[in-house]
């Protein structure tokens, strides 16, 4: 009816699909009566007569059914005249101009005078028009043409190309070709400037200063990047109730990135190369079919098969395993979607260095991930799910060096003894993410086994036994959102014994305590003068002293990681968003740093890690998103154990722009 409503009077009555549905079907309107009929009559704001009561038209005599000028007659009428009428189809008059596809009704004078055409074929009329119907995505839309017909230009059912709010063929709200297959193209623009301190040494052979003596050179680094993402998907299927029966889905991601520093062999392993990098990269982030497998009741619980490349998160909040990865996935769901399951397994891509991005052109690493997890909805209790999970990473890329496309080593870390190295581990984990009552609550917990050869400081088996625990809660007062969290990954607190018990991820991006807002998070802090690794890698929470996250082996031999913030969101208006959060981190064990680096007595203590965030929606949707951070670390001592007289500190803009 809401349909009906819009349509000029000419449409006024209920909408009924007739016999005479032909190709793609037809459409027909059964006026309640002529205009003749009417007792009362009214003039609208078009100075059109119509016999539909509407705010601020004007009551009117009704006009006489013979009379000789058909702007005379009240819309939505019927026109009778002798003789058989005549149907014009919508695919027949498309093309046409107005005055031709207007049918001639005689006046029973010599001339002939032109009737408004209607929906209403009762009783014969000359000026009946049908229009075509290809499929039901389109009933409404193909109204257009009935519009052209009576020049009403107020109401239309057609829009831009380029207008993703309404009915779009670009979107996937129309099929392309029949009643199945729908075509979707998303793009996306992620723009980011960076400016930061970072802890930096010198280079190694040579430096930008004069005067340079020390390990620490300057910390100031400014950074850019852009993301071009654009996502293809063409599918087959009623996607409203059940998923598609096939999928096909292509994203690319083309990349440009600039990174400055004051100091040499910072962005290069080669002097000459300068202070300053632009790269770019073009990555394929998606590319897999999809298989409706079968429906398993009557409420369209399914089994799908999906292979390529995929994105796949281990748990909620992507602490162990969150990445597109090469692959093969079964999922389904069980008892009206009450149970959820998922089977993977995946060969890793090779990253591109400096974008993070896939790099489809290199060999497959010889690292293979095996997943199973299984969702339990609303348990223990209404409106939280559960999560039980079994991960196993196994590793063999102990014969190889592998330099990034930045001629820094990569594999193996050059870290301790600097051996190629394989591994074989396997994670329990649950997780849960929902609410009690008023209170949200996320949770993850895992506990890691397996074995690594050799070890970081030791050139044989080592056994890896390590835990890592994280909950964040969170409690709605109107338009506030206060937050606590708390995290622990397992440290080595013996670096030279058989045992690792330091907690990796295989590949983290946590959305945790403040998230990419947070300094700690953010950067990737390297351990300066204790091998070429980091601290701690961009967007990872954990200490775990490797060369990379994108392109490093997991280290089990690390000084683990505590952490207790808490943080508030405040909405102050539909499209501004405003955020805070503190952090306190403290590592677990630091005797796997001191052995590092030659250095005794560093304190536990990271430091205080202070952040603030601002994002504004000025569409109050995705569409256009700009969000500003800025972060500062407050010292602690084990951080200035490791970075004396070092600052710690990063702005950040970012734009993001959605089709």
């Amino acid at each position: 009816m809401r349909v009906i409503s819009k349509l000029s009077a000419t449409l006024s009555g209920a909408l009924i699909f007739g016999a005479s549905i032909a190709g793609g079907g037809a459409i027909a309107a059964l006026s309640s009566a002529s205009a003749h009929a009417a007792e009362i009559c009214y003039e609208d704001d078009r100075g059109r007569i119509v016999n539909r009561r509407r705010p601020g038209y004007l009551r009117v005599d009704c006009p006489r059914p013979d009379a000789e000028n058909a702007a005379d007659r009240v819309e939505g009428s019927t026109a009778r005249a002798a003789g058989a009428g005549r149907v014009f189809d919508y695919g027949l008059i498309r093309g046409r101009n107005k005055a031709s596809a207007v049918p001639c009704v005689s006046s029973g004078r010599s001339e002939c005078i032109a009737a408004a055409p209607t929906l209403d074929c009762k009783g014969g009329a000359q000026n009946c028009v049908t229009l075509a119907m290809p499929d039901r995505w389109r009933i409404v839309e193909n109204l257009d043409a009935f519009q052209d017909l009576v020049g009403n230009d107020s109401v239309r059912y057609k829009y831009p190309w380029w207008d993703p709010y309404n009915r779009n063929v670009l979107k996937g709200d129309i099929p392309v070709n029949d009643d199945e297959w729908f075509f979707s193209i998303n793009a996306l623009s992620d723009s980011i400037v960076e400016v930061r301190e970072v802890p930096t040494p010198i280079g190694a052979s040579s430096t930008a200063n004069s005067g340079d003596i020390d390990i620490f050179g300057n910390s100031d680094q400014v950074f850019f990047n852009q993301n071009i993402a654009a996502e293809f998907v063409y599918l087959k299927g009623d996607t409203v109730f059940r998923p598609p029966d096939h999928e096909f889905r292509f994203t690319p991601v083309l990349n440009i990135n600039y990174v400055n520093l004051d100091e040499l062999q910072g962005v290069n392993a080669r002097p000459s190369r300068g202070t300053s990098r632009t790269d770019h990269h073009l990555g394929i982030q998606a590319a897999f079919y999809d298989r409706h497998l079968r429906n398993v009741g009557d409420r369209y619980d399914f089994d799908s098969i999906r292979i390529g490349i995929q994105p796949f998160n281990s748990d909620f909040r992507g602490f162990l395993f969150q990445d597109s990865q090469l692959g093969i996935r079964l999922f389904g769901n069980r008892n009206n979607n009450i149970f959820q399951y998922n089977l993977a397994y995946f060969r890793r891509l090779e990253k591109d260095t400096n974008s993070g991005l896939n790099d489809v052109t290199k060999d497959l690493r010889k690292d293979d991930v095996v997943a199973a997890n299984f969702y339990w909805q609303d348990f223990p209790k209404l409106g939280f799910v559960s999560q039980a999970t079994v991960v196993y990473n196994r590793n063999r890329e102990d014969n190889e060096f592998f330099f990034d496309n930045n001629e820094f080593i990569a594999r193996p870390a050059s870290l301790g003894d600097e051996r190629p190295r394989k591994y074989d581990v396997v994670y329990f984990g649950y997780s849960g993410d929902g609410h009690f009552g008023r209170l949200n609550l996320t949770t993850s917990a895992y506990y890691a086994v397996g074995s690594v050869e050799p070890g970081v400081f030791e050139d044989k088996k080592v056994d890896i036994s390590a835990g890592f625990f994280a909950a964040e809660a969170g409690f709605d007062m109107d338009w506030i959102r206060v937050r606590g969290s708390l995290l622990y990954g397992s440290g080595d607190k013996d670096p030279f014994d058989d045992k690792a018990t330091g907690f990796d991820a295989i590949f983290e991006n946590p959305v945790f305590a403040g998230s990419d807002t947070s300094y700690w998070l953010r950067q990737s802090v390297p351990l300066v003068g204790g091998g070429r690794v980091a601290l701690s890698t961009r967007n990872g929470l954990l200490n775990n002293l490797r060369s990379s996250k994108e392109q490093g082996q997991s280290n089990f031999t690390n000084p683990g990681m505590l952490l207790a913030g808490i943080g508030a969101d405040a909405d102050l208006l539909p499209s501004l968003r405003v955020s805070f959060n503190y952090n306190y981190m403290r590592f677990d064990h630091t005797q796997v740093l001191e052995a590092v680096r030659n250095q005794g007595s560093i304190d536990e203590e990271i430091g205080h890690d202070l952040s603030m965030s601002l994002i504004w929606r000025p569409l109050v949707s995705q569409n256009i998103v700009v969000r500003t951070s800025y972060a500062h670390l407050i010292p602690g001592k084990g951080f200035k154990d490791l970075f004396p007289d070092e600052d710690a500190s990063y702005f950040m803009m970012n734009l993001v722009l959605a089709f």
